[in-house]
C-alpha cells in the first residue's frame, strides 16, 4: 500500500502542484481513507519529501539507461531531454515553483540530489565528447557541470520565463542549443545541427 501511495501521490503532484493536492485528494483517488495514509506518512511534508525523492531516482535511472546506450554526446543531450520531458509532467501547474515556494527545505535538498546526479551525468558526457572529438579539449569540466546545472534551473523560474511567452519543452530546447554551441568542436556542431536537421 505504500508504494501505491507514493506512485498515485507523486504522479497527482506532477499533475497538479504539491500545493495544490491535498491529503484528501490522494486518499480519494485512492479509494482509502486518509488515516490509511498517515500510517505510512505522518504530515504531507513527508509525503512531499519521499514523492520528490521517488521522482528523482525514477529520473535518475531513466537518464542512465540512455546513457547506457553509448550514444554520440552532442544526441545523448537531447535523448536525456526527451526522456525527462515525458517524466515530467505538470508544465502549467509549474510543480519545480511551487516545491520551491511551499516547501523550501526539502526543495534545497532535492536540488542537491540533482545536481550530484547531473553533474555525474554531464562529466561523462564531457569528457567522451572531448575524447571523440566532438567538444573543445580546453574545456573546464567542473566549470560547465555547475553552468549547465545553473541553466536548466534558472529556465524552470516561472517569473523570468513566464508560460505565456517560454514553453518549457522550447527553453530547454533552447538551452541545450546554447550550451552545445558553447563547447563544441565543428565536428560538434555539424552533428548538432544534422541532428537537428532531421528530428
Amino acid at each position: 500500500m505504500q508504494e501505491k501511495i507514493l506512485n498515485t501521490a507523486t504522479e497527482m503532484f506532477l499533475q497538479y502542484g504539491f500545493k495544490s493536492v491535498t491529503m484528501d485528494d490522494i486518499a480519494e483517488k485512492l479509494g482509502i481513507s486518509k488515516k490509511t495514509i498517515y500510517a505510512h506518512y505522518s504530515t504531507k511534508n513527508k509525503l512531499v519529501q519521499a514523492a520528490g525523492s521517488h521522482l528523482l531516482q525514477s529520473i535518475s535511472e531513466g537518464i542512465n539507461k540512455v546513457r547506457s546506450r553509448n550514444l554520440n554526446p552532442v544526441i545523448e543531450n537531447f535523448e536525456i531531454k526527451r526522456f525527462v520531458n515525458q517524466h515530467l509532467k505538470g508544465e502549467k501547474t509549474s510543480p519545480h515553483f511551487q516545491l520551491k515556494k511551499y516547501y523550501p527545505k526539502i526543495f534545497n535538498k532535492l536540488i542537491e540530489e540533482q545536481f550530484n546526479v547531473l553533474e555525474n551525468c554531464v562529466e561523462d558526457n564531457i569528457s567522451r565528447g572531448i575524447e571523440l572529438g566532438y567538444y573543445r579539449k580546453q574545456i573546464h569540466i567542473p566549470f560547465v557541470c555547475r553552468i549547465h546545472f545553473v541553466g536548466m534551473m534558472g529556465i524552470k523560474d516561472k517569473e523570468m520565463f513566464p508560460l505565456e511567452e517560454f514553453s518549457e519543452g522550447d527553453l530547454t530546447e533552447e538551452f541545450l542549443n546554447y550550451h552545445l554551441r558553447a563547447i563544441c568542436t565543428e565536428k560538434g556542431i555539424k552533428t548538432l545541427e544534422e541532428f537537428k536537421a532531421t528530428s
